[in-house]
């Protein structure tokens, strides 16, 4: 589904990624794991167009999507639910869903609205509350659905187990799995690698911008080095 070839992405002088390639397979989860800084963000917000390819090309289903502007890519089915949830706090519950269907048709919408609440019963309850008040949990899930109401075929989830309690993380992690078991392909950046690798089929490891490491994730986690260097994080 998707294919990155190459991508080198810079904030003025300093490259923050260097010459990265990987592929995520359509009906996969694929992580990428590594130090904070490492540039796994970086990444997430080229492949989405929120920041601009230096070189290299991002490819999705055999389409050159490089040079394509973010609402196209939405568009296109690329969509991204951001590290920090990111919901508009001022807005409800409800409108916040139905931001994430923007580009579809309003009666699409209200349908999809329904069957988020139907999916996340929280959120239904708290429709009419304003997205702030809302727990760290109950916010990473209204960023989920959020995403879900653009009907993505690529989502990418940016560290949605950031800030949350356990009990929470697993909640969490048990709807991206659920979401992944009805066909969708996700691209995850996670800090926690273990919980990160036990959720995934495919693992990079980044460091310092580039791959130093990659693999069926179920090996990795085995691995001595992904053991002694990023598995000190549990769950």
């Amino acid at each position: 589904m998707l294919e990155v070839v190459d991508l080198t992405v810079a904030y003025g002088p300093m490259e923050a990624v260097r010459r990265v390639s990987f592929q995520v397979e359509e009906g996969t989860i694929v992580t990428l794991i590594g130090p904070n800084g490492a540039g796994k963000t970086t990444i997430l917000n080229t492949i989405s167009g929120v920041i601009p390819a230096r070189s290299g090309k991002i490819i999705l289903h055999g389409r050159d999507i490089t040079r394509m502007s973010a609402h196209k890519r939405v568009s296109a089915g690329v969509i991204q639910v951001p590290e920090g949830r990111q919901v508009l706090a001022g807005m409800t519950v409800r409108e916040n869903l139905e931001l994430g269907g923007y580009r579809r048709p309003y009666r699409e919408v209200l349908r999809d609205v329904t069957r988020m609440e139907e999916r996340f019963p929280i959120l239904g309850e708290r429709r009419n509350l304003a997205a702030g008040s809302l727990s760290g949990g109950e916010q990473q899930m209204l960023a989920i659905a959020r995403g879900l109401m653009a009907r993505p075929k690529l989502l990418l989830l940016d560290e949605p187990s950031l800030g949350l309690a356990p009990k929470m993380v697993q909640t969490v992690f048990s709807i991206i799995r659920h979401v992944h078991d009805e066909g969708l392909t996700i691209l995850l950046v996670e800090q926690n690698a273990h919980l990160a690798l036990a959720t995934s089929s495919y693992a990079y490891v980044i460091e310092s911008g580039r791959i130093v490491l990659d693999g069926q994730a179920g090996k990795l986690r085995s691995d001595p080095t992904v053991i002694s260097s990023y598995m000190g994080q549990t769950v």
